[in-house]
């Protein structure tokens, strides 16, 4: 094998760091931005398109491997199943993202870089030891719910527009950031439901941790369905009350294979394991995509 891709390279992006990148996982944090972007009231498509790139191909992925730095995690993680073994490139890797990415941002514009320097902030307290917002239950819950969603919405819809100022929070978009929050801030536990024990062994006792599997089930299927009772209110109040249509036929998989999943972790809790939640996973971002895909083209495309 190649000098650079072995074990002991001093390369930084050998083959165990661009795993631990994850760069496929940031797929599931796609419906978000595409959430903000279909609801922009114009597409700045330069701008939108280097932040996209910026986000999901370097801050996510800068997150995921600082955070498995971090956690040196042995057993399995969002997106990658069987984690090669952690290293200190993993670190230097997560500062070359960080650094690439807000360089990125910069070139749309210098408040689109600080925008995106304070969810790099946050991503570093969630993992750091020094902070480590991790171990606090709903605090963790609250800043992953808040900057994965209402923050990510913001930033999408205000590089859209070309308009990050004051004057951008009106009622509709703050109501905009709560919905964001609580898709986000929903799903988020599952993504935990299958670690308890390693996560507990850290001393990082996760939301769902604290609510258990049922619990967990439970909160999720309740803020989805507040998510979606807002949305409604959302646009009917838009006079947009076909894109709730699209968004409940779009959820209609999503519903179906979470309360297969529930109802078969209540017979054996064995099923609240890795595979089930990646499935999940996928099913819930593929879906969630293709809605506000359609809900962009009927709203803006068809328009023009």
């Amino acid at each position: 094998m190649n000098g650079n891709w072995s074990h002991n390279s001093r390369f930084i992006f050998d083959r165990d760091t661009i795993l631990h990148l994850r760069i496929p996982f940031s797929f599931f944090l796609l419906p978000v931005f595409c959430f903000g972007i279909s609801q922009a009231s114009s597409v700045h498509i330069a701008h939108t398109l280097i932040v996209f790139v910026a986000m999901h191909f370097f801050i996510y992925p800068g997150s995921n491997i600082y955070n498995s730095y971090m956690d040196k995690d042995t057993g399995s993680i969002g997106g990658l199943k069987n984690p090669p073994p952690v290293t200190r490139k993993l670190y230097y890797a997560s500062i070359v993202c960080d650094v690439t990415g807000l360089f990125l941002c910069a070139c749309t514009g210098l408040q689109n870089m600080l925008l995106m320097a304070l969810y790099v902030a946050f991503s570093k307290a969630y993992s750091w030891h020094g902070i480590r917002l991790k171990k606090y239950p709903f605090a963790s819950w609250l800043v992953i719910a808040f900057f994965q969603g209402g923050y990510t919405f913001m930033l999408a819809k205000m590089v859209a527009e070309n308009n990050v100022h004051a004057s951008w929070f009106n009622a509709q978009n703050v109501l905009g950031m709560a919905i964001a929050s609580l898709l986000i801030g929903g799903s988020y536990p599952l993504t935990q439901i299958y670690q308890h024990k390693e996560d507990s062994s850290r001393g990082d006792h996760t939301i769902s941790y604290r609510m258990g599997i049922k619990g967990t089930f439970i909160f999720t299927l309740v803020m989805f369905l507040t998510a979606a009772g807002m949305l409604f209110y959302y646009f009917t109040t838009s006079g947009r009350i076909a894109d709730f249509f699209i968004f409940s036929a779009c959820l209609t998989p999503v519903m179906v294979y979470f309360l297969y999943w529930f109802s078969v972790t209540i017979k054996d809790r064995q099923n609240a394991d890795y595979a089930h939640m990646m499935r999940m996973n996928k099913i819930s971002a593929v879906c969630m995509v293709v809605c506000f895909t359609i809900i962009f083209v009927v709203d803006h495309v068809t328009a023009w």
